[in-house]
């Protein structure tokens, strides 16, 4: 039986007071303004604990915020896949706003306020994400957060900056409005509920072929996930600053995207309905090419936020791989991959906006010789390109061993082999940056 949990509201909550706070500071006191955005993640990283620890446990922790539609209610709930997205969130903008510090001071970045203030509004919804009980819940927070975000894209008040957002808001209230609200209409008219349900409330409502269509509309209406072609608001979002960039690659935005994917396919449909729908056939087919394309035109970029921006849609690609797969091993395999890209993406993303602000290099044809200048920076960077790449003992391998597992469970060996040329692939865009940075000489 759930219990009625105050604790997740809370946690939503401190992240808010905590904007409210720093738009009161303002630019009076920058170090009060900061310290509040550090201290306050650390509170919510610290209340997440306790809260993993009783998931664990089995207990079940819900809270319902109100109901605008008869059966149909916005609620809070916990469930391990959802406490895990909500921890990698909390403990990620501990360090983010520890980095952004440095950052936004380093690189002289105007409206800093502003910066703090959206970026702890855009952690909260994500914990909204994170704890949604039902789909329009989910819905809900995820539309929040492509709002709650934009800001943040166009915070540099350039021309770029803001057709940048319009792509970015063209592209996710677009997909989401025309395929994923569809979607989720249609799920309730057939199932008569929105509960996430282990096994799936799809089970048997219409014929497979219904089924697929809804299907291809859910995992088309996520635009977070940048599954090709709805792709494009990821690169032009790289505009923003590097702390903008983490949170988009690793913190909240495509994460919650992917996670979404995962949460529909376990618990609207279910393994064993998913796995007998030929729209998933399609969508195999379709993640593969959004992988092996994006890891092809990451190899043409020099800009290096736009090569790790195409690394990411390739990288979320297994993710929802591993949703589609439709099995354990693929299921388990997309899950750690989140956690693990999370972690080594916001890690390439770090060394990136360092090499900006200590070397003002924004190209990888720049990067001559800088890592005999930058040992740590290099260094890290090339700890995360190992994880990503899946070179034993380092994250990624983990991931996309279960990943490779799941594709022989369901039989399907071209995705095998997928995954064997993606990684080659991540060699050849990832590894040339430490080698030019340590190894190459610079041009004068």
């Amino acid at each position: 039986m759930a219990q009625q949990d105050y604790m997740m509201p809370i946690i939503m909550i401190l992240p808010l007071i905590a904007a409210a706070l720093i738009r009161i500071i303002g630019d009076k006191s920058p170090n009060l303004r900061e310290a509040v955005s550090v201290i306050t993640a650390t509170i919510v990283f610290v209340l997440l604990l306790p809260l993993a620890n009783r998931v664990m446990q089995g207990e079940q922790l819900s809270y319902r915020i109100a109901e605008p539609f008869p059966g149909i209610p916005i609620e809070l709930s916990l469930e391990p896949l959802g406490m895990i997205f909500a921890l990698i969130a909390g403990f990620l903008w501990i360090i983010t706003s520890i980095y952004a510090i440095g950052y936004m001071r380093g690189h002289h970045e105007e409206n800093q306020t502003r910066f703090y203030m959206f970026f702890a509004i855009a952690i909260s919804v994500t914990l909204g994400v994170a704890f949604s009980g039902n789909l329009f819940t989910l819905f809900v927070f995820y539309e929040v957060l492509t709002l709650s975000t934009y800001p943040l894209v166009t915070h540099a008040g350039t021309d770029a900056a803001r057709r940048a957002g319009r792509v970015y808001l063209g592209i996710l209230l677009t997909t989401s409005i025309t395929f994923l609200l569809l979607a989720l209409i249609w799920t309730w008219y057939l199932a008569g509920t929105l509960e996430f349900t282990p096994g799936g409330i799809l089970s048997g409502t219409a014929s497979d072929m219904t089924l697929s269509v809804i299907l291809l509309l859910f995992f088309f209406g996520v635009g977070k996930a940048a599954l090709m072609p709805f792709h494009r608001w990821l690169p032009a979002a790289m505009v923003a600053p590097t702390p903008v960039s983490a949170l988009l690659h690793a913190v909240a935005v495509v994460k919650a995207g992917v996670f979404s994917l995962i949460k529909i396919a376990v618990y609207i449909f279910g393994i064993d309905t998913l796995i007998e729908l030929p729209g998933r056939e399609i969508l195999l087919y379709v993640v593969a090419l959004s992988i092996l394309l994006a890891s092809l035109i990451a190899m043409t970029k020099d800009n290096l936020k736009a090569r790790l921006a195409y690394s990411t849609i390739s990288q979320l690609g297994y993710v929802t791989l591993g949703a589609i797969l439709a099995t354990s091993a693929g299921i388990i395999g997309g899950s750690m991959h989140i956690v693990m890209h999370a972690f080594a993406k916001i890690t390439l993303f770090f060394a990136a906006g360092a090499i900006l602000v200590a070397a003002h290099k924004t190209e990888i044809s720049q990067l001559d010789g800088l890592g005999r200048k930058m040992p740590f920076t290099f260094a890290a960077y090339t700890i995360g390109a190992l994880s990503i790449i899946g070179l034993p003992p380092f994250g990624g391998m983990w991931s996309k061993w279960y990943l490779a597992l799941g594709t022989l469970q369901a039989g399907e060996l071209f995705l095998l082999a997928t995954l064997m040329i993606s990684s080659l692939l991540n060699i050849a865009y990832l590894l040339p940056i430490p080698l030019r940075g340590f190894i190459r000489q610079p041009e004068n």
